[in-house]
């Protein structure tokens, strides 16, 4: 039986405890919990062991804590720091709230100071953090980013440096709108170990130059020109049983109520494996 996840890009401005209830109410099986959501729960007084409860009551459970951003150009070890107490920052949310993974982003090329040293650096920041995330029992997704400006942006490339890392709690993220962005191609997908996959996202893109896509530009499965459901079918081919995941960033569905947003959504993507 497939799963299906909430990410809180989804829903945009709409708090912890609205997608905890979208989620409920639309009947997903896990959520994808966004760290500044967490943070303003927090900030006005929530507790994540109560929310913890309430997710056992919702039958829901938390897979991902989303993301840590600009987290592969700080290849020195003196450099590392900030990195490394943001990483232990997501960790603790993810054991609080029985989460096994967390996401880690890479960064941008106007932050990388030697270009010939992308996967080096890369490798070494997530060797770091997936020594942080092995303290709390926690995994480190790594998920690339299509832009044509940023320095990991193909699955091929994410799959390097993984490799490089050389680290057990450490996979890759997939997401469809990144996928496609970037130009990732089936063959990127050959000798994907299945349990190196820690989440796949699904979204589709408006029809545009690939170069020109950017978060806004995301659209409903099916909705869009990303071949869907010979991307699900591939994964699926290699094994993967994990959860499928929501992520959607367009501020125009913001705007909708948050559990017909998610209603619609899951009506999505379960409609790709039919």
């Amino acid at each position: 039986m497939r799963e299906f996840g909430l990410n809180g890009a989804t829903t945009g401005t709409a708090d912890l405890l609205t997608d905890l209830r979208a989620a409920r109410e639309a009947g997903y099986d896990v959520l994808e919990i966004r760290d500044t959501k967490v943070r303003a729960y927090l900030e006005a007084g929530g507790r994540l062991e109560w929310f913890r409860g309430a997710l056992q009551e919702a039958k829901l459970r938390v897979h991902t804590v989303n993301a840590i951003e600009h987290s592969t150009h700080v290849g020195e070890a003196g450099s590392l720091g900030p990195l490394l107490a943001r990483c232990a920052t997501f960790c603790e949310y993810a054991q609080a709230v029985g989460a096994p993974y967390v996401v880690a982003v890479p960064s941008f090329l106007n932050e990388v100071a030697d270009p010939e040293r992308i996967v080096e650096d890369a490798a070494i920041s997530l060797r770091a953090m997936a020594e942080v995330a092995s303290g709390y029992g926690v995994g480190i997704g790594f998920e690339f980013l299509g832009f044509q400006d940023c320095s990991v942006n193909t699955l091929a490339a994410a799959r390097t440096i993984v490799d490089r890392a050389g680290r057990p709690n450490v996979g890759v993220v997939i997401d469809a709108f990144h996928y496609y962005a970037g130009g990732s191609t089936p063959a990127m997908l050959d000798g994907l170990d299945a349990a190196r996959v820690y989440i796949v996202h699904l979204d589709d893109a408006e029809d545009r130059p690939r170069e020109e896509l950017r978060d806004a530009h995301r659209l409903l499965p099916g909705d869009g020109v990303i071949p869907l459901r010979d991307l699900v079918r591939r994964i699926e081919a290699l094994g993967y049983r994990g959860p499928w995941s929501i992520e959607l960033f367009r501020p125009e569905y913001w705007a909708w109520d948050p559990v017909h947003l998610a209603r619609v959504s899951r009506e999505k993507m379960a409609a790709l494996f039919q």
